[in-house]
């Protein structure tokens, strides 16, 4: 039997592309020393994309250049850079893999908010700089007494919900619906700010998302605000995150995702009351290691008649 051939735009880990390899016929563009003329030599007979964010946008003009694809599995929960309406259209199922990655977001955003608001990596530097034996390291804000607000109930966002229990904090949330859940709902991004000092990002990226948070989201977190953004770098209007902080409109902020990744502004580099990180949420062996099966389990559960494990169309 004739092996479906796959395409990789990006490198994956080591053991995703072991695991295809054995499964099927894999492309590696990236190996390419003129992907075009690749494509266009392989193209015809490739049923199946495999991709990562690496891989850049997908969308019309890749499905124009591989006229028998059948699916496109993604590599991540979040699948805002594949047209999936165009994919629709055509008939090519879209894939990505939820669930595997939920505690460990989970973990990640509490652990930065923790890290924001006590100032911990400036902690870190303050002591391997020298710092500590000449002067004390400034008081920090508390998590004590704050209320925090869930711009996005998932899997994700009730995961991150589950943990701030523990901390005694009172938790309302917005989403694209009310749920049945004993914390408080707000109709709106805006509501959600004016009613919490801390905002954790943690809608889908995509169109409908786009700039949710903006200068008005901001001013309504106050002063005293801090922001956590896990989601994407597109659903924060980054020039206005930047003023807002450079301007004292909220206190502080914990970016796990930019607007134009792997680039971060040179001013959120420069202050002191920003924590950075770049874009590890589920950045754990296990996990991805996890992402991985479920992308090479949905390639050959399809092939095999079976449909997809978990499709988004």
């Amino acid at each position: 039997m004739t092996r479906p051939h796959v395409l990789l735009p990006a490198p994956m880990l080591d053991s995703v592309e072991t695991a295809m390899s054995s499964r099927f016929v894999v492309h590696h563009l990236r190996r390419q020393a003129d992907p075009d003329a690749y494509v266009a030599a392989i193209g015809s007979g490739v049923r199946a994309l495999a991709v990562s964010g690496a891989a850049g946008r997908i969308d019309a003009s890749w499905f124009d250049r591989l006229p028998a694809l059948e699916i496109v599995a993604n590599f991540g929960v979040g699948y805002d850079a594949i047209d999936v309406a165009e994919a629709t259209r055509r008939g090519i199922v879209v894939t990505n893999t939820p669930g595997v990655l939920n505690e460990e977001v989970a973990d990640l955003t509490v652990g930065l908010l923790l890290a924001t608001v006590r100032r911990i990596p400036q902690a870190d530097r303050f002591v391997r700089e020298g710092c500590w034996s000449t002067r004390s390291f400034p008081l920090s804000p508390t998590l004590r007494g704050r209320r925090v607000g869930i711009l996005g109930l998932g899997a994700i966002g009730r995961a991150v919900a589950r943990r701030l229990e523990a901390f005694d904090v009172p938790i309302s949330y917005h989403g694209r619906s009310r749920q049945d859940v004993r914390y408080e709902y707000r109709p709106s991004a805006m509501a959600l700010a004016e009613a919490c000092d801390v905002l954790l990002v943690l809608v889908p990226g995509g169109v409908a998302t786009t700039g949710l948070v903006d200068e008005a989201v901001l001013a309504a977190l106050g002063t005293c605000g801090i922001l956590i953004n896990v989601s994407r770098g597109s659903t924060v209007d980054q020039t206005a995150l930047v003023a807002a902080l450079q301007r004292g409109t909220i206190a502080a902020a914990g970016l796990d995702v930019f607007a134009d990744e792997p680039h971060v502004p040179p001013e959120l580099c420069a202050m002191g009351n920003v924590v950075l990180l770049p874009h590890i949420g589920s950045a754990t062996d296990q996990t991805r290691d996890a992402m991985g099966r479920l992308v090479v389990n949905n390639l050959a559960s399809w092939f095999a008649g079976n449909g997809p494990v978990s499709p988004v169309c």
